[in-house]
């Protein structure tokens, strides 16, 4: 399948299955932060993915999930990868994640999200510990 300026159009990066299952071996765990590196696609893709933003946040709220941070990528000054936004999105544990993403009314807007966007991360982590500089 190609794009207009004649690149191959490249599917958005699905779930890595070994790190799905590590995820849901540890359901019962939280909170755990989700990091959300975003780069919509041009001509709409920002405009598609607020379309989803406001239909998922009634199911966020509902798992009991809130968004600690959205921001706008500006200069990047390490990496090679540039990205149009950030998110991290809290939930109380990882099984509220999975039931909101697995439930049938998610499913039903997830198309919102694909179409939205030309790449995506997607990244669980758990708070405090890491490589946090000490006072």
């Amino acid at each position: 399948m190609g794009t207009p300026d004649g690149k191959s159009a490249r599917p958005l990066e699905t779930p890595n299955p070994e790190a799905l299952q590590a995820f849901a071996a540890r359901a019962t765990e939280g909170p755990v932060v989700m990091l959300n590196l975003l780069k919509f696609k041009p001509d709409g893709g920002r405009e598609m993915y607020a379309r989803y933003g406001a239909a998922v946040m009634p199911l966020l709220q509902k798992a009991g999930g809130r968004i600690v941070y959205a921001g706008e990528g500006t200069e990047r000054l390490i990496g090679s990868t540039e990205w149009d936004s950030v998110l991290l999105v809290e939930y109380p544990t990882r099984q509220a994640f999975l039931d909101m993403v697995l439930s049938e009314t998610y499913r039903a807007i997830q198309h919102l999200r694909d179409e939205s966007l030309e790449r995506s991360v997607l990244y669980a982590t758990d708070p405090g510990g890491g490589a946090t500089p000490s006072a």
